[in-house]
């Protein structure tokens, strides 16, 4: 099972390190997309929506906000000819505002989680509800990847995905190796507090790496320095109980993978569980910084 992770791992690595680096914005987003509804096809299977048409259906009301999205400037710019309105133009920074959302959702799932993990477990939610939650997360996440690499860069876009990555890494050796307490055995036995101080402690590191890099060509102050590893370390946090968000579906779902697309990995989900957590975290935090510059 580890040498299909490490294979697999070693194949998709410079795939997405090209995506980000060499696809154009457009390509990006719809690239992204496309496993963002991947993804949601498992979330589907997960929540016990069995009808090829509402799977159909719960698809197509990810798309359609995808592509309002996507050409949201155009839309305004198309407003602001059709109704003689050119102050239309200045909403386009609107969008941003959409990020608070999705970071209070993981919030509270990090809190709940955390505080009553038998009684999350025990949470027993409509189906339609399940959808609902499915679509929002699936959505922010597109929405703010696509957004970092748009405003913030391929570096920038590259550095979040390898912080999860390491995070992730780091978590699993450290629990092999120190893990005694378990994190949330109600949700994931495997997972211990060695292992998320582990992923902690790498996080910062490779903040610290990234920021002093890139800090000593552009000029950054200390206290942006600190910033930069405080929501490095906060973002990790944010992804260890993201990880265990989609635990508690899989495990309400009597499902150990939500698919086996990757080998070794399983499904799209299970690649991605932390990150999708994570993204609009980390995207809010990069804005806070940036206003307070």
């Amino acid at each position: 099972m580890l040498l299909q992770r490490i294979i697999t791992a070693l194949i998709l690595v410079p795939l997405v390190v090209l995506a980000v680096f060499q696809l154009p914005l457009e390509y990006f987003s719809l690239l992204m997309g496309l496993i963002t509804l991947l993804a949601a096809w498992e979330w589907t299977r997960l929540v016990g929506i069995d009808s090829p048409l509402k799977r159909g259906l719960f698809l197509l009301a990810l798309i359609l906000p995808m592509l309002w999205l996507q050409f949201w400037t155009q839309f305004l710019e198309l407003a602001a000819q059709v109704l003689d309105w050119p102050d239309i133009r200045s909403y386009s920074g609107a969008l941003e505002w959409l990020v608070i959302l999705p970071v209070l959702f993981w919030i509270l799932v990090m809190i709940l989680i955390r505080k009553a993990p038998e009684g999350v477990l025990k949470l027993e939610l409509k189906l339609r509800y399940k959808a609902l939650i499915g679509w929002f997360i699936l959505l922010a996440c597109w929405m703010f990847l696509t957004r970092l690499k748009a405003f913030h860069g391929p570096e920038m876009t590259l550095y979040f995905l390898v912080l999860v990555w390491v995070a992730d890494i780091a978590a699993y050796f450290a629990g092999k190796k120190y893990g005694t307490i378990k994190l949330s055995p109600e949700i994931s036995p495997g997972k211990t507090v060695q292992g998320m101080y582990g992923a902690l402690v790498a996080g910062a590191v490779w903040a610290a790496m990234f920021i002093g890099y890139y800090g000593y060509q552009d000029g950054f102050i200390w206290m942006r320095l600190v910033d930069f590893v405080l929501l490095s370390v906060l973002t990790v946090l944010i992804s260890i109980y993201g990880d265990l968000f989609f635990s508690v579906v899989k495990r309400q779902g009597g499902m150990k993978d939500s698919g086996s697309i990757l080998p070794g990995h399983g499904g799209i989900l299970d690649r991605i569980d932390s990150l999708i957590a994570a993204i609009p975290f980390f995207y809010a935090g990069i804005l806070m910084i940036g206003l307070m510059a």
